[in-house]
């Protein structure tokens, strides 16, 4: 049994992360630096780890862990969660406060105005002060529980202090609701490393919120940087938080001091919020927020406006689907209507290139747009545009301007010049590449400056060619002083290059210089990979090198050759083809040879033993990480999936298997264990 000392330390650190967290994520006050926070957090994870028998579910280490859930259990909510009525005008609105007086027979009414985030409503149950389930909103009714997700979230409390919830006047039971977002910020930066990946790009930050609460991966959640704000609370009576649920008029009058007692209790509580007294102040809030909008770190359309008292929402009610009590205010979508003068193209870090409207500058919501994004070809032709059309634009936030649609009228006569994509990149001159099925253009050539510096964090990562080092600071030095202009000028940096640049030492530099000369040494798949051949990741660079034995005979592979390759389809293929297509990069593998890196391997023949057959891992093996697992049927030419179906031949199930082993067993599926996965390979 541990000491009580070792207790008392453990739960001091929680008690000490727990209020940096708070001020952080809630305060956005941070009192410590990062790296002595960090330092708290590894101290309590080694504690934990040395008397496992100590860790609780709100312990700050465990925000993120467990394996991925395999679906999302659906709940039915306490109280149902209704949407609101909207107003999109002054008159409408003044409507609406009419009939609050009327319906009330009241002449003088307060009401609260909170910002209307655009992200998604969720709602947060706690039991004896401690977070037990996240719920989606579904359709109101029954919403899917969400709860490793929320965990997640570092605004959201795990627990809350049984004192706090005494001084505020809750129970230790309670139910919290609110909005979950993306600050833009966390939205451009996701969205960045979606495209550099070769990925969709979500619309914007309320449908990657949706996406994200939804992933059946935590740990993706927790990398997306979620917030979360409160905006109502639902308190059960009994101490344990089971039972019937009340409204949170039992413990507060009205509505203001409830969003008071929700602050003090830890949660995070927009800032931003008034109490009126009559709708001139209403009105006030809304217009002053319109104009400021621009500067928040998140998305909002618009105001919701409540009646303070909790009795006279009681008296006012419900209609069929929203509270007579409450109203959104939607502010108008930020447009105009000016001319294309014409499209440019724009390449981004991937490659990516993106047609660009050239605009007559237009004021939208106090800013000069002359520049707006059209997406892609497929857009344009949506839209049907030209240049020297009329357009309205449309502009949200800090997100891109966007063309929203053609205006064709006889004020706004049509243009007469179409669009077409470029055969070579605008930046380089190099070859352009659409793939298949795909709405995208890409420069295939490497040595585009347009994506140098993403080109070569990728090549010195750590999965790939490992120079420790040669990060974000460093990688934006080299480039932008021209000391880096591919990835075989990586081998030709000097040491007094390094000294030339910021904070840079000489050990520092001699360091990155030995890691530079030791990656010479990693094997071809690392090479190949390193490349950053579009669809080719560490497993196909992989196949390829074991299959090919040599970068030569890759480079000069045809499609039909590669296809030949495990789990290398047309797509891949074709990819690569064009890859080596590009007389660039061709040069650029001469470089790299020349420099001295390893563009020679063993050719494998992978075993036969299971060839043909496929597996699904699902639960903890005895002996073997699903890793390991996975290289030993894929080395007996097995292939492993991620879901069951009737193709499936064969679940190896470990302790605590979930819904795929219910699954196999439905659909008459073989399960095994780990005795017999090993008895197949050893036939």
């Amino acid at each position: 049994m541990p000491s009580e000392r070792v207790q008392q330390q453990i739960e001091k650190l929680r008690e000490e992360i727990r209020h940096h967290e708070y001020r952080y994520y809630v305060l956005d006050d941070p009192e410590i630096p990062d790296a002595q926070f960090d330092a708290l957090m590894n101290q309590l994870k080694k504690l934990e780890k040395e008397h496992p028998e100590l860790v609780t579910p709100d312990s700050p280490t465990q925000r993120v862990g467990g394996r991925p859930r395999e679906g999302f259990v659906k709940v039915r909510h306490s109280v149902p969660m209704l949407s609101l009525d909207n107003a999109y005008s002054e008159e409408e609105l003044r409507s609406w406060e009419r009939r609050v007086h009327e319906l009330s027979g009241r002449k003088s009414v307060e009401f609260v105005c909170e910002l209307k985030l655009d992200g998604m409503s969720l709602a947060l149950r706690y039991e004896g002060g401690k977070l037990v389930r996240g719920i989606t909103r579904g359709d109101g009714t029954t919403g899917e529980d969400v709860t490793s997700n929320v965990r997640t979230v570092r605004s959201v409390p795990l627990s809350v202090a049984l004192e706090k919830l005494r001084k505020a006047g809750l129970p230790a039971g309670f139910e919290v609701r609110g909005e979950m977002l993306m600050p833009i910020a966390s939205f451009k930066r996701m969205n960045e490393e979606r495209e550099k990946h070769g990925l969709s790009v979500f619309a914007n930050p309320r449908n990657a919120t949706a996406g994200t609460v939804r992933q059946l991966e935590p740990s993706i959640t927790a990398q997306r940087r979620l917030d979360f704000f409160a905006y109502i609370l639902i308190a059960s009576q009994e101490s344990g938080g089971t039972g019937a649920p009340a409204r949170a008029a039992i413990f507060f009058d009205n509505q203001w001091n409830m969003l008071n007692a929700l602050d003090a209790t830890g949660f995070k509580v927009n800032p931003r919020r008034a109490l009126a007294k009559n709708f001139d102040q209403v009105w006030e809030f809304i217009g002053q927020w319109e104009e400021k909008r621009e500067t928040l770190p998140y998305e909002i359309d618009g105001v919701v406006i409540k009646v303070n008292d909790f009795g006279l929402q009681r008296q006012l009610g419900f209609t069929g689907k929203a509270p007579r009590w409450a109203i959104a205010y939607k502010y108008a979508a930020r447009a105009g209507i000016t001319l294309i003068e014409d499209i440019l193209v724009q390449v981004g870090r991937t490659g990516k290139l993106t047609p660009v409207a050239a605009l007559k500058p237009v004021p939208i919501g106090g800013t000069t747009v002359s520049r707006a994004t059209l997406h892609n070809m497929d857009e344009i032709e949506r839209l049907g545009v030209k240049i020297g059309d009329w357009v309205e634009v449309e502009r949200g936030g800090d997100v891109i301007p966007k063309v929203t649609r053609l205006v064709d009228d006889k004020d706004h006569p049509r243009g007469h010049k179409s669009f077409h994509m470029p055969e070579k990149c605008p930046v380089c001159g190099g070859n352009i590449a659409r793939t298949q099925g795909e709405v995208d253009y890409r420069c295939v050539n490497q040595k585009c400056p347009a994506k140098l510096r993403e080109t070569i964090l990728h090549f010195a990562s750590r999965g790939v060619m490992n120079i420790d080092g040669m990060g974000d600071a460093l990688v934006t030095q080299l480039t932008e002083r021209g000391l880096v202009r591919d990835i075989a000028d990586i081998y030709k940096v000097t040491k007094a290059d390094l000294l030339s640049l910021e904070r840079m030492g000489d050990k520092s530099a001699q360091n990155v210089l030995n890691e530079i000369e030791r990656s010479k040494q990693l094997p071809l798949e690392r090479v190949i990979f390193g490349l950053g051949i579009r669809f080719v990741g560490e497993r196909t660079a992989q196949f390829l090198a074991e299959h090919f034995g040599d970068m030569n005979t890759l480079m000069n592979a045809g499609e039909e050759e590669l296809q030949q390759v495990e789990e290398v389809g047309p797509r891949i293929a074709k990819s690569i083809v064009e890859f080596f297509s590009e007389p660039k990069n061709r040069e650029l593998v001469e470089e790299l040879r020349a420099a001295g890196l390893t563009l020679r391997g063993k050719k494998k023949e992978r075993g036969t033993k299971l060839a043909g057959k496929t597996f699904v891992l699902t639960g903890t093996l005895a002996n073997l990480t699903r890793d390991e697992a996975k290289k030993m049927i894929e080395d007996a030419g097995g292939k492993v999936t991620g879901s069951v179906s009737k193709k499936t031949d064969y679940v190896v199930a470990g302790s605590e298997a979930g819904s795929k082993l219910d699954k196999a067993k439905g659909l008459g599926v073989a399960v095994i264990d780990e005795e017999q996965m090993r008895e197949l390979l050893s036939k």
